[in-house]
């Protein structure tokens, strides 16, 4: 099969970065970490996997940010992940191959990927405690068991991921997908759950006011959610582009505020919560006696971070769902308004309006019942081969209006299918 194929070694790594920052295209020249390149077909790692046939799959953040390594040597993750890799873990597909133990998923069946190589897919019983609860993003055997080091599918050598035409996945890694619900409306389940956790982690109460920071894919969700779950809370969005603010104000954003410069920003954020705006002897305004009460930081950045928590109300709560890269700024305000900063990692089973079952079942059941329809994120489909186009267009968002980009494969139409 052809892959989409990612490696790395030091002298490929600074002479990419050093050609990249001239010209983002140089991050695919002769010497890139990224090769579309010919793989054998995935093999089974044991006998209770099954191969997807790849009809959609979604570029992540996470993974065009590594395509322009935009990271850290020093980053601790680097101890759950191996190489090569083949990325993509935004996967919709149909089961073409099943292993001999396999049980509960069968050939022809549609399916989303579950792509948390946590206890299960590594063959490690009993599962620990957080896979015992469903809990899988915060497994504690990612480095251990039957595979190679890898948080989820796509940064494992060996669980190769949606950016080739066959995926292997463990049968519980396969969530069927619903007549009722398209190709392109499944293809977004797993960066819907991620946003669903975060508001899960921490709601909003009644009639309040939260901000969501960032209007990318995880952002536009997160409004989403909102104004369909908690529909009495008013939501202010930071966008950074035009085609951002659009889609922001289309899924229900009261308000959409541009992300720079920073001393209007949180100026307006004062303005429509009614809080005290205080000004320091130099740098940035913070407010006091007020404020938003959750703000959804979907950037991850040290500047977003900051100025969530210059805005938040005392005893407030920032939820973290974006990844940046650190850098020190200034957080003063958190220990001072008591600000509760809450770590919120992709997602696992839910509780949710009474029954407890996993997020990419909750969104399947909001999908089918006309609660929630995200498929607007979707802006650019790309062949495989058209990968440098497929970046390109995440990176020059500005440019190009990208907000989620897609890849598709034969079975997988330019829109999806219904089934």
């Amino acid at each position: 099969m052809r892959a989409l194929v990612a490696d790395y070694s030091m002298s490929k790594l600074v002479l990419t970065t050093l050609l990249g920052r001239l010209d983002k295209r140089l991050y695919f020249g002769p010497h890139s970490t990224l090769a579309l390149k010919e793989l054998p077909d995935p093999a089974l790692p044991a006998p209770d996997w099954v191969t997807i046939r790849t009809r959609l799959c979604g570029i992540c953040g996470s993974d065009y940010k590594q395509v322009f390594l935009n990271g850290s040597v020093d980053n601790p993750m680097t101890a759950l992940i191996s190489f090569p890799q083949v990325l993509g873990h935004e996967v919709v597909g149909t089961i073409d191959r099943v292993g001999p133990a396999v049980r509960s998923r069968r050939l022809g069946e549609r399916v989303v990927l579950n792509p948390w190589l946590s206890c299960a897919p590594r063959g490690i019983e009993p599962p620990c405690p957080a896979c015992r609860n469903g809990q899988y993003s915060i497994c504690r055997n990612f480095a251990r068991g039957s595979l190679p080091p890898g948080i989820h599918t796509g940064n494992s050598s060996k669980a190769t991921g949606g950016f080739a035409p066959r995926v292997p996945a463990h049968e519980s890694m396969c969530i069927p997908v619903p007549d009722a619900v398209s190709d392109e409306q499944a293809v977004l389940a797993d960066p819907f759950s991620v946003s669903l956790h975060g508001f899960l982690k921490r709601t909003p109460a009644p009639g309040t006011t939260a901000l969501v920071y960032g209007c990318g894919t995880l952002g536009l969700m997160a409004i989403a959610i909102l104004r369909a779950l908690a529909p009495t809370v008013r939501v202010i969005a930071v966008a950074r582009f035009p085609h951002q603010k659009a889609l922001a104000e289309r899924f229900g954003a009261a308000l959409v505020l541009a992300h720079e410069p920073l001393v209007p920003l949180i100026e307006g954020i004062a303005a429509e919560t009614g809080a005290e705006l205080m000004r320091p002897w130099h740098g940035a305004p913070w407010l006091h006696g007020g404020g938003i009460g959750v703000v959804y930081d979907t950037v991850g950045s040290p500047e977003t971070v900051e100025v969530a928590l210059r805005v938040a109300a005392p005893r407030g709560a920032v939820v973290v769902t974006g990844v940046e890269m650190p850098r020190r700024f200034e957080w003063t305000p958190l220990y001072f308004k008591e600000i509760e900063v809450v770590g919120s990692n992709a997602f696992g089973v839910e509780d949710f309006e009474g029954r407890r079952r996993h997020a990419m079942e909750i969104y399947f059941e909001l999908v089918a019942s006309g609660r929630i329809d995200v498929t607007p994120v979707v802006t650019h489909r790309f062949g495989l081969d058209d990968y440098r186009r497929a970046f390109l267009a995440c990176a020059k968002q500005d440019h190009s209006g990208a907000v989620k980009v897609l890849f598709t494969y034969d079975d997988g139409g330019a829109g999806g299918g219904r089934h």
